[in-house]
């Protein structure tokens, strides 16, 4: 089944979540700022995606600028990071099966559809 790590908020977000709705295919929901992945499920994720932590992190955000800008964080306190303050996560996140994508720019979508 294909999901979507979705935040309401997001412009971005939004755009995936029209993007699954209009390919007619069933998907899953999870709006990640309020069930929040584990640390298994964040490396399975960056895993997929085939990149390292620190290009799952939204680094304009606020918090990550405050707290964790210039210092020099290993893999597991970066997906710890964003365990503790899941804004920083990248969106919208979409995966189908073995693969995934960051729906920035939202045409990545299609790539696994």
């Amino acid at each position: 089944m294909i999901k979507i790590y979705h935040n309401p908020r997001c412009s971005k977000s939004r755009e995936g979540l029209t993007i699954l709705e209009n390919s007619g295919k069933d998907f899953e929901i999870i709006k990640y700022l309020e069930t929040i992945p584990s640390e298994k499920e964040l490396f399975t994720i960056i895993q997929k995606l085939g990149i390292t932590p620190i290009q799952l992190v939204r680094k304009n955000e606020k918090i990550w600028k405050e707290l964790f800008k210039g210092k020099e964080l290993s893999d597991i306190e970066i997906v710890h990071a964003m365990i503790e303050n899941p804004k920083l996560i990248e969106r919208p996140i979409i995966i189908n099966k073995n693969k995934a994508v960051i729906g920035r720019p939202s045409e990545n979508i299609n790539n696994i559809l």
